[in-house]
């Protein structure tokens, strides 16, 4: 079902997502072939690939496969893929990587001193409002179909990815414009609480239209997609909104644990663990789909891109390290991580060199390259050597074989965005936190279902401190968003008090102002709409 959902993506995708990049939440389709025309909703099938475009715009960049037409201006046409930049502002932030390489602003970002015109910060603003207006178009000319009920799944599919964008928006900038008609005006601003506020009721409302729990075809969303990113809202709640509702996120991620999805337990390569499966070439298949209830899905033939898992693989690979056993043709030499994502696995190490560095765990979510590596950065810059290398992602499938393209230029992995191990992550937090309607000795049940997967040791209830949790978190999802977003919540992104290599530009780490827990609205944004005030620190 993914490749033929895949190859309708990019045949879709390429043939006319054409966006005029508009400096505000305003941003509408200009091509007269693109879907804002009239008679391309008049049947099912032409909403459905219209949809396919909203999904399209999380995965891929322009007109023209990886590059030549981006629809994003000002910034390299892969760096400004979603995923991508997801990974840029949410995990190059933090203890979880760093980057050798220095295109402008991008060095800027572990070491938290960028500014408002920064090209990544900017790009995200404008990536996730080009989503916004897709969809507001979409939701739009459905209308007239909406008496349909599969056309009102889509609207609801719709209304899903359009809160996704905001959840994103109010996560990164706070206080941003609220758009959901197609309009060419400047718009007013909403603060965070307002927008905060119609994700909920969008999320909501649109429950009972979407699919059931594991009915609508892999790639899309259902229901339980919606149950679980108001888990995720809710959790983040009290930062947002001054108004904590963490009893609401155990209620919602209740709601997705006894859905259909479940965490993933088969070894379908043999290794003797289950958690590598979830970021191998084929993980649409191998049993990694029935954990993952919203992912952005790649093909190496039929949705090409610089971003994505591409990224996430090659970027990675460099010193000793055989593109070959990842499944590419190359390393990009860039991402490593530092010792303070290592040093999480501590109570797991069990060969060590002769300078006392850890180089093989047993929880098998340590999964990182050391072989002349150094565990400390001494330079990041061009200096693939220093820091641990992460072989998380891979384009190879659990049978060994490389993914679809014989190049090996373009991965095949999929990249989950929410998937149940965070909900078990978000129900134990929640609990630790005053959460009604759950209890601590369910939240340290589902944990060791997480370590038990990766061989980890059992922990007991006594152990599930907020610290354990955040730390755990490190442990589950790194590489994967959600760090930054973490960090801000439990107060540690810009504290003294929790510092890493080189953050606020330190070699030792050192607290920055707290006005860098957002970023900064996009400057010619701010120039061009009056409307609009400037984030403190700006």
């Amino acid at each position: 079902m993914k490749k033929t959902y895949k190859l309708l993506i990019a045949l879709i995708a390429s043939g006319s997502l054409m966006v005029s990049c508009h400096d505000d939440l305003d941003q509408t389709p200009i091509d007269p072939d693109s879907f804002t025309e009239e008679n391309v909703f008049a049947t099912v099938d032409d909403a459905k690939g219209a949809l396919t475009k909203l999904y399209a715009s999380l995965a891929l960049t322009g007109q023209e496969g990886p590059a030549g037409d981006a629809d994003i201006s000002g910034i390299d046409e892969g760096t400004s893929q979603y995923t991508r930049m997801l990974f840029s502002l949410n995990e190059l932030t933090t203890d979880n990587a760093v980057v050798g390489w220095g295109d402008p602003g991008l060095p800027n970002l572990h070491a938290m001193t960028w500014g408002a015109s920064n090209d990544f910060t900017t790009a995200m603003y404008y990536r996730l409002a080009q989503e916004v207006s897709f969809c507001n178009s979409f939701i739009e000319k459905a209308a007239s179909l909406s008496d349909n009920a599969e056309v009102a799944s889509f609207i609801a599919e719709a209304r899903f990815l359009r809160a996704f964008a905001y959840y994103n928006l109010i996560d990164f900038y706070s206080d941003v414009p609220l758009v959901t008609i197609v309009s060419t005006d400047l718009p007013e601003q909403n603060t965070r609480e307002e927008i905060f506020n119609f994700i909920e009721t969008e999320l909501t409302e649109i429950e009972t239209e979407l699919k059931e729990s594991g009915a609508n075809e892999y790639g899309r969303v259902d229901r339980v997609a919606a149950w679980a990113l108001l888990s995720k809202l809710y959790l983040n709640a009290e930062v947002w909104t001054s108004e904590a509702k963490y009893t609401e996120a155990v209620t919602y991620a209740n709601k997705v644990i006894n859905s259909s999805y479940s965490i993933n337990t088969t070894d379908a390569n043999g290794n003797g663990t289950a958690y590598d499966e979830l970021f191998l070439a084929d993980n649409d298949t191998n049993g990694a789909q029935n954990e993952f209830i919203f992912a952005v899905n790649f093909d190496g033939n039929n949705s090409r891109t610089y971003g994505g898992t591409t990224f996430l693989v090659h970027a990675a690979i460099g010193g000793s390290m055989e593109p070959a056993a990842f499944g590419v043709n190359g390393g990009w030499a860039g991402l490593r991580t530092t010792s303070g994502l290592v040093e999480k696995f501590d109570d797991a190490i069990t060969t060590s060199d002769e300078n006392g560095n850890p180089t093989a765990w047993s929880d098998a979510r340590a999964m990182f390259y050391t072989d002349g590596q150094e565990y400390e950065i001494n330079t990041i810059a061009n200096t693939f050597t220093d820091g641990y290398a992460v072989t998380k992602f891979t384009n190879i499938d659990s049978q060994g074989n490389a993914g679809s393209d014989e190049g090996g230029d373009f991965v095949d992995t999929d990249l989950p965005l929410i998937r149940v191990a965070e909900i078990y992550l978000n129900y134990a937090e929640a609990v630790a936190r005053g959460g009604a309607g759950g209890d601590l000795g369910t939240a340290a049940g589902y944990i060791n279902e997480l370590r038990a997967r990766a061989n980890a040791t059992t922990i007991s209830q006594s152990d599930l401190t907020l610290d354990f949790i955040l730390d755990e978190r490190a442990r589950e999802l790194y590489w994967e968003g959600q760090r930054r977003t973490d960090l801000v919540r439990f107060g540690y992104f810009t504290s003294g008090s929790y510092v890493w290599p080189f953050k606020g530009g330190a070699k030792n780490g050192t607290g920055v102002d707290d006005f860098r827990n957002l970023f900064p609205l996009p400057s010619n944004i701010v120039l061009i709409n009056t409307n609009l005030t400037q984030n403190p620190g700006y």
